[in-house]
């Protein structure tokens, strides 16, 4: 073997680098390339075996890798199909040629092979495991190769096994001799059989050759641009030829299923929910473990966003059942106090019927804020709406004009005299007024935006919505390129934008992406494209689309980078807009909420981000962490009130792009200045918005 100072690509200074089969930039590489080792001065007369008949491309020895090596040029890997061929060069030369498990060769060969491909190749972090996974892999066929190509067929020549094969001729004799006599054994001729056997049963066999469902994948976006490719699109292309027929019946039917399965789901008459997708559906339930279609090392937990089963206590059990049973319980008590509820206000309206005259029982209907009127509540499955309410969608306490303890002197009144119904009802009303600003004062402070000046832009647009896009029925239609979101979309402003826009009120995703996409612009003059990305918050936000979904998406985008860029994702779980910044190669993501307060990310969106960024970590062939870093930055500005939230997001991303250093973890650290934004800031944003969208106009 070859020490850790003496590579055996290395060649002699002395001979130019060709003692040991290298290609210099002069010479020409030879039609079969032929790798002797050094201690190999003398060509042998025995017998040996020779593929002069055999039509192939020989041995693969990576002049290439070498070269730059000795160059000390590293580039960067994602998915890399030039690294895997590196690998499989060292692992066929490096590690003895043994009848021995993977997990049996001394750590000291597989250090070196790490080594080699590190000073090769910028990996990554974690990828040392993956490195070493693919080298095990690759020992294993090329022990399978030998077999079935130089010893299997000539077991009846044993002459001609001899020898190692001319293509292989680093193989020491001594090892050959071994592994031939391993190979033909009657416990190996067992062996051999059963795989055979198991072999026979696989149906659907693949023809992607070394570049794998991550090169195809890649291959499909580059040659189709904005389509989307789902894994039974992978699994069918993976089993054409070069000319796209499947020339297996069985394969071929398969696919044939899976093209009017995929046409039923265009067409609205078949949904997909989960793992059960059109794969699944075409050939049946997934094994266990495993996804079909996406290539090794993805689980379908991190594919299919599984929830990870857990284990649970008996105690637990036992609590949870009596929490059932308690729930069950109170909702049955709950529907008996109702029924009483509504057997003692019927009682109550017939007397007052009797004593009034003309009495009116919607009198005595529950009063509710505005904000209920407006169905302003925030869902219960959103954390958020546990910290603060952006929407300011406070449940107010019901005020019933029945209510015994505050009426009932009121109602004995009305008995005596009935001319005093209005001044109680007067008296009434100045109470819930009070009610009402008790619950602002202690509640968010509201700023009235109403002579607030409106940018001149602004107002243009707004001049625009009341000559052509209202009387007319029109809407702005925007094309962002590809480049902006990593696929080419359409998007439309209305005219309801416009207004709300104008007057600082609650914004749309629309709005937002929008804004974004001028953004770009900004980045494309200060040649900033490649530090800086956008997800599209219409496509992550809540009621985009299942988590499974908008994961994918995420991740997809994170997939079209070098790892280095800050991708900016507005988010909105729910009437509040925050800003999530992800940087995929440092598994961290980083949380600026306008809102005061300690405020936590939404567990919705946490889980979406982390989904993605295992996928990503799967795409590239690293393990990642057991959990991706999340950063909250408390030192961003607060928004006053409780609408600004998205005019805030907007001017953080351009605060952030204005920076060339990206400096944002430090502006917004703990401890800077929270105050809110001079509405002037604001206004910038809102006039580089509204000009962008005069660009659009008639």
């Amino acid at each position: 073997m070859v020490s850790q100072d003496q590579s055996k690509y290395s060649g002699s200074k002395k001979n130019g680098g060709k003692e040991l089969g290298m290609v210099t930039p002069q010479d020409k590489p030879l039609k079969k390339m032929k790798f002797v080792s050094s201690a190999e001065t003398e060509p042998s007369s025995t017998t040996t075996i020779y593929e002069d008949s055999k039509s192939g491309r020989g041995m693969s020895t990576m002049p290439r890798v070498v070269k730059r090596k000795l160059q000390k040029i590293k580039p960067v890997v994602e998915y890399n199909t030039e690294m895997q061929s590196y690998i499989g060069v060292l692992a066929r030369s490096r590690v003895p040629l043994v009848d021995k498990k993977w997990a049996e060769i001394p750590n000291d060969i597989k250090e070196q092979i790490w080594e080699a491909v590190d000073m090769a190749f910028v990996v990554g972090q974690g990828g040392k495991t993956s490195v070493l996974s693919s080298a095990a892999k690759k020992w294993k066929d090329f022990k399978s190769t030998l077999t079935r190509h130089y010893i299997l067929p000539y077991i009846k020549e044993r002459e001609k096994l001899s020898q190692p094969p001319e293509v292989y001729k680093f193989i020491e004799k001594a090892e050959w001799d071994a592994f031939v006599a391993s190979r033909l054994s009657k416990e190996f001729e067992s062996v051999h059989s059963q795989h055979s056997q198991i072999r026979e049963k696989l149906e659907y066999n693949h023809r992607l050759s070394r570049k794998g469902y991550a090169g195809l994948e890649d291959q499909l976006e580059e040659t189709t641009p904005g389509v989307e490719i789902d894994r039974s699109t992978l699994w069918k292309k993976a089993r054409q030829d070069k000319h796209g027929n499947i020339p297996y019946p069985k394969v071929a039917e398969k696919a044939k299923l899976i093209d009017e399965l995929q046409k039923q789901v265009a067409e609205g008459s078949l949904s997909l929910s989960g793992s059960n997708d059109v794969l699944t559906l075409a050939l049946g339930p997934e094994h266990p473990g495993r996804v079909r279609g996406v290539g090794a090392g993805i689980s379908p937990r991190q594919f299919f966003n599984l929830p990870r089963p857990q284990r649970v206590k008996f105690a637990d059990q036992l609590k949870e059942s009596v929490r059932i049973v308690l729930q069950e319980e109170n909702k049955k008590m709950e529907a008996r106090t109702k029924q009483l509820v509504e057997a003692e206000r019927e009682h109550l309206l017939s007397q007052l019927s009797h004593l009034i005259p003309n009495f009116d029982p919607s009198m005595l209907k529950p009063k509710t804020s505005p904000c209920q009127n407006q169905g302003l509540q925030q869902s219960p499955k959103n954390p958020m709406s546990d910290k603060a309410s952006c929407s300011r969608a406070e449940v107010r306490s019901l005020h019933l004009e029945d209510d015994t303890a505050r009426n009932g002197e009121q109602q004995e009144e009305t008995k005596k005299d009935e001319g005093k119904k209005e001044d109680t009802n007067d008296e009434e009303k100045k109470e819930e007024k009070q009610d009402e600003e008790k619950h602002d004062e202690e509640g968010n402070e509201v700023v009235d935006y109403s002579n607030v000046e409106v940018p001149s832009s602004l107002q243009s647009l707004c001049g625009y919505v009341e000559t052509t896009l209202k009387p007319q029925g029109k809407i702005m239609t925007f094309n962002i390129e590809k480049e902006v979101f990593g696929a080419d979309r359409s998007t439309f402003v209305l005219h309801e934008d416009i207004t709300q826009f104008a007057g600082m009120e609650e914004i749309r995703a629309t709005v937002v992406a929008v804004y974004m996409r001028c953004l770009y612009d900004l980045l494309r003059e200060a040649n900033m494209c490649s530090m800086v990305g956008f997800i599209d918050p219409a496509q992550v936000s809540a009621n985009a689309g299942s988590l499974t979904d908008r994961s994918r998406i995420v991740a997809s985008r994170l997939q079209k980078t070098d790892g280095e860029q800050i991708f900016m994702m507005p988010y909105n779980p729910g009437r509040h807009w925050v800003l999530l910044i992800v940087r995929a190669k440092r598994e961290t993501v980083y949380f600026l909420d306008p809102l005061p307060g300690n405020r936590v990310v939404d567990e919705e969106g946490k889980n979406i981000v982390n989904s993605a960024l295992k996928i990503y970590n799967s795409h590239i062939g690293r393990p990642g962490r057991k959990a991706p870093i999340w950063k909250t930055l408390p030192g961003t500005p607060k928004q006053p009130s409780s609408v600004e939230c998205g005019y805030y997001v907007m001017r953080f991303m351009r605060d952030i792009i204005m920076d060339p250093s990206l400096e944002f973890e430090k502006k917004f650290a703990k401890g800077k200045d929270q105050a809110p934004y001079p509405q002037a800031t604001i206004d910038e944003v809102r006039k580089e918005w509204a000009e962008f969208v005069c660009l659009h106009m008639d």
